[in-house]
């Protein structure tokens, strides 16, 4: 591949994972007037959280076992769930006011601190994840398998602890 395709890539991947959070940032902000609250999203997109972990140790077993096309699928159809689970989560946001975590004990420390490191790793993943994916498109194998020792377990953190997070404040849900 040409170093210009190359480095639109890197401009993409950059842009991309400056605006994701900012937009993110944003539309968490509004609230959609009147909306009617959608208690029914977190045990979708913690569902989908939980699907995207098994899918990417899938793909990482198929690498390993020399199933190249296996694992594109497998990392293609974990970002594509990846979308979905943010799309679904800015719409939890947009409709449901914040839900407290009501815990108390060593819990409440569980609970923060999985979800203040799941918060900051979800954001750090998304270049990781466009850098590594790029890396592969662009038929940059080793710097790919560089950069994937680093981005598989991130990204697979941020998906557990995503399911993890949900379990621990499920309880809480639509009590004001």
């Amino acid at each position: 591949m040409s170093e210009i395709a190359r480095k639109k890539y890197r401009i993409w991947t950059w842009i991309l994972s400056i605006i994701i959070p900012l937009v993110v940032v944003i539309l968490f902000s509004y609230k959609i007037p009147n909306a009617r609250p959608m208690y029914e999203l977190p045990p979708i997109y913690a569902t989908i959280n939980g699907v995207t972990s098994v899918i990417l140790v899938m793909a990482l077993i198929a690498i390993k076992r020399k199933r190249i096309r296996l694992h594109q699928r497998l990392n293609v159809t974990a970002i594509i769930l990846s979308i979905l689970f943010l799309v679904l989560y800015i719409i939890y946001h947009m409709t449901t006011d914040p839900t407290k975590f009501g815990g108390t004990g060593a819990i409440r420390s569980i609970y923060y601190f999985t979800l203040i490191s799941h918060v900051i790793l979800s954001v750090l993943v998304i270049p990781l994840v466009l850098i590594t994916y790029f890396r592969a498109k662009t038929l940059r194998f080793d710097a790919h398998r560089k950069i994937a020792r680093f981005t598989f377990p991130i990204w697979l953190y941020v998906a557990i602890s995503g399911v993890v997070v949900y379990i621990l404040i499920s309880p809480y849900y639509g009590i004001s």
